[in-house]
């Protein structure tokens, strides 16, 4: 099925966005009750080491509620740790003025930004913005792009999300029990569906060592396409310890 261009790229990104979206705790078979304290700790542990994930799926929880001027500060922040959707929903937002005055020059910036690993859904937008683009606002798209690239582009936004995954996986892998081994299994919507995380797969290595994780990014966003998914809103079935709500590297709130 081809990708519907005439469809909003916010819409088609709401759904993929989802994707390696914030982990929910859940049940899982028999195993009890999710809110026992080692299911909290590994729900916890999981959102504070990807932040690229938090940040993202808390924009689109507050697009949904049409808090757009927030969303966007959700999806800065995530776009500082490499995250490529996050990057896409900034740039459509400055595309519609969503949370933002509209500027058709940034957006075309953050989506160029958005589409620096070839990805698909990317890659396509990027072009029509280009197309749309006046002769200035060409000329200042490529100025403006170039400072994005300086703060966000995968060469300084790629160590930044690898050095706070780092200093996680060593708290989380720490933290081993034997008691949560099967209590706990964590949800991450798709394009294809639902992937649940079981405690037994919880410390794979795509989760925590940043060449694999970075591969299953890949794998799932190169080639997805917007208009065949179908995503619901995000539930969380559990109340996981809150995360640090900063960007865990000294930034702002």
């Amino acid at each position: 099925m081809p990708l519907n261009l005439t469809r909003p790229l916010a819409a088609s990104l709401l759904a993929l966005s989802l994707s390696l979206a914030l982990p929910a705790a859940a049940q899982s078979g028999d195993q009890g009750p999710v809110n026992e304290p080692g299911a909290e700790v590994m729900a916890a542990g999981f959102m504070n080491a990807h932040p690229d994930l938090m940040y993202r799926s808390r924009g689109v929880e507050r697009f949904r509620d049409g808090d757009y001027e927030e969303a966007f500060v959700r999806f800065t922040r995530a776009a500082r740790f490499a995250d490529k959707p996050s990057q896409g929903m900034l740039g459509e937002m400055y595309w519609t003025g969503q949370g933002v005055a509209q500027d058709r020059a940034m957006a075309y910036a953050w989506m160029d930004l958005a589409a620096e690993r070839m990805w698909r859904p990317f890659v396509i937008k990027r072009e029509m913005y280009w197309n749309e683009l006046s002769a200035d606002e060409r000329e200042r798209a490529l100025e403006e792009g170039q400072k994005l690239y300086a703060e966000y582009g995968d060469a300084v936004a790629k160590p930044r999300k690898e050095q706070v995954m780092s200093r996680e996986r060593k708290n989380v892998v720490g933290s081993r029990t034997g008691a949560v081994s099967g209590a706990v299994s964590i949800q991450i919507p798709g394009p294809g569906g639902t992937e649940t995380i079981s405690a037994k797969d919880y410390y794979d290595d795509r989760y925590w060592e940043a060449d694999t994780y970075w591969a299953w990014q890949e794998r799932v966003w190169k080639e997805a396409r917007p208009a065949m998914v179908d995503v619901g809103p995000l539930t969380t079935t559990a109340n996981p310890t809150p995360p640090r709500d900063d960007d865990t590297d000294g930034s702002p709130r």
